[in-house]
């Protein structure tokens, strides 16, 4: 029987395993009796123990930490009546507790839990995110080169466009004017005025007859 799949139900006592689950709830078998029914999700709520977290002093720790805490202090457990007797246990197994926080009620729980797993022989494992971060990391670290070869290319593809693209066409050169269109020039240009012309030369007087 495997730890993830051990399970809390709202409103029942004991542990679970989860059998199969179904879209209004799921069939589970009680860890005590091994009997199995059908349990709705309506009325109940389900808690996997391996994503049940504690509160501490410092940051929170998941309840695995503490059961196997439980199981290595070699201190007998309480019993789960006696409330200063539970909270005394924990104080002396698990000192980091946030007794504030933590309720009593809790406490029992979690020795109630511990009795039943060791008695089904059930191993008792924390999540691994170490793992999990891994297994996202590697496609991360193949897709990297590929993204530096699109980099590349990129500039190499704007060196073909420019190559491909024609020169750019002179503009025409301008088509000499016309005579008709010459015309007007001619006729701007100032004409020599009569005043402006070299004086002619005068003719010789003639000389006029003796009488």
């Amino acid at each position: 029987m495997e730890y993830s799949k051990i399970i809390s139900v709202t409103g029942l006592p004991g542990l679970y395993e989860l059998l199969s689950s179904k879209g209004d709830g799921a069939i589970v078998r009680s860890l005590e009796d091994n009997s199995s029914r059908f349990v709705s999700s309506r009325v109940h709520n389900f808690s996997h123990l391996e994503s049940i977290e504690i509160f501490t002093v410092r940051e929170n720790v998941n309840l695995a930490d503490v059961l196997k805490a439980m199981q290595q202090s070699g201190t007998a457990l309480p019993n789960g009546k006696d409330n200063n007797a539970v909270k005394a246990y924990f104080e002396k197994v698990y000192p980091d507790m946030d007794f504030e926080r933590v309720y009593t009620s809790d406490m029992k729980k979690m020795v109630k839990w511990l009795e039943i797993l060791e008695k089904n022989n059930i191993e008792i494992k924390a999540p691994e995110p170490a793992a999990e971060e891994e297994s996202i990391e590697e496609p991360v670290q193949e897709e990297a080169p590929a993204k530096k070869t699109k980099a590349k290319a990129t500039p190499a593809k704007e060196e073909t466009i420019e190559e491909a693209e024609p020169p750019k066409k002179k503009a025409p050169a301008k088509k000499k004017a016309t005579p008709e269109e010459e015309a007007p020039k001619k006729k701007a240009a100032p004409k020599k005025s009569a005043d402006t012309e070299a004086p002619k030369k005068k003719a010789p007087a003639k000389k006029k007859a003796k009488e």
